[in-house]
Formats: C-alpha cells, structure tokens, sequence
C-alpha cells in the first residue's frame, strides 16, 4: 500500500517530467519560428542533408529500401505541395460542364491558390524524414539487400504516373501552383497639357 509520501513524490516526478517536455517543446517551437522567414535557407540546409543522406547511401553501397521508401514519401510530400487544399475535381457547385476553375476573367470571383501542405510543413517533413533516413543508414537490421536498379525504375515509373497525373489535374482545372513574385499593375498616366 501506498503512502503519503510515495504519492506525493510520483506526483512531484511526473511533474518535473511533464515542465521538462513543455519546455522542450517551447525550445523547439521557438527555433521553428526563428527559421520560418528564412525560406532559402531552410531549403538549402535540407539539400545538404539530402546530398549527405546520397553521399553516405552511395559510399556504403546498402540502404536502397530506405532511399526507396524515402524518395516515395518525398514524392507524397511535393504532390501534397502541388495540390490545392480544396480540390475543384470535388466542388460540385460550379456551372461549368467541364467541372469548377479557377478564374480566368476580371469578373469572375478571385480565389488565391492555397496548397494542400503549405510551403514551411512541406520542408519540415522533408527535413525530419531526411533525418530520420539517415540515422536508419546506422541500423544493419535495416540494410536489406535488394537489386537496386529494379527500385530505381520503380520510382521513375510512379514518378511519371503521378506526375503526369497532376499535370493534367493543373490543366483541366486552369491553377499554376507556383508564383513567381508579386504582380505589378501599370498605371496609366494623365497628361497634363498646359494652355
């Protein structure tokens, strides 16, 4: 039977457990924000991660069913990315026979392109499933030895099913998923004659 004291004492433990891990939390959800401008940056530190993860898959000639499974969730990932978070393939409300649009006219109502994954969770999970790629390329158990040239036209297949897939999806319902920079308007200049 428990006392007083050892309920008090695995309160107090859970409690110092339960400040530690908020903290942590706070430290890590402080340094996502401090990165969240820096877009380049961001992008550029996980293509070195990337080039290492390649560089130490390439070297130890091993770890093809983690680059495999890897690639195949970063391709999950930039297909999310490409998608608009509300599909016009399911809005049944449109006029049109060929199915709802994005507009292509000044009088038509303006809807922005909102992705399915935004730009700042896309590189997190890049970045997080990078590392944890990489810390597998440690674990013999996980060196499954495989013929890799099968896995390799394997992803270039799903590749180009899926890509070309989204493609057409792009096509048919009129989106461009990326912008380039801000439009800029002309202005149309009075001229001012002097009698």
């Amino acid at each position: 039977m428990m006392d007083g004291n050892d309920l008090a004492s695995e309160t107090t433990r859970r409690g110092i457990i339960s400040q530690a891990w908020t903290r942590v939390s706070q430290i890590y959800q402080g340094t996502l924000d401090k990165w969240t401008p820096h877009t380049k940056g961001r992008w550029f530190g996980c293509i070195l991660l990337l080039v290492a993860f390649v560089i130490r898959v390439v070297t130890k000639q091993g770890w093809y069913i983690v680059t495999y499974a890897l690639g195949i969730y970063h391709l999950n990932l930039f297909i999310a990315f490409l998608t608009p978070k509300i599909d016009p393939a399911m809005d049944f409300d449109a006029d049109d026979d060929n199915g709802p649009a994005l507009p292509t006219r000044a009088t038509e109502e303006f809807r922005p392109f909102i992705r399915r994954l935004p730009e700042f969770k896309f590189w997190l999970s890049v970045t997080k499933s990078t590392i944890i790629g990489f810390i597998c390329t440690f674990i013999d158990a996980l060196n499954i030895p495989v013929f890799w040239p099968i896995l390799v036209m394997y992803f270039i297949t799903l590749f180009c099913i899926t890509m070309k897939r989204q493609i057409k999806h792009m096509i048919k319902y009129r989106y461009l998923p990326f912008t380039h920079s801000k439009p800029k308007y002309k202005t149309v200049e009075s001229t001012v004659t002097v009698n």
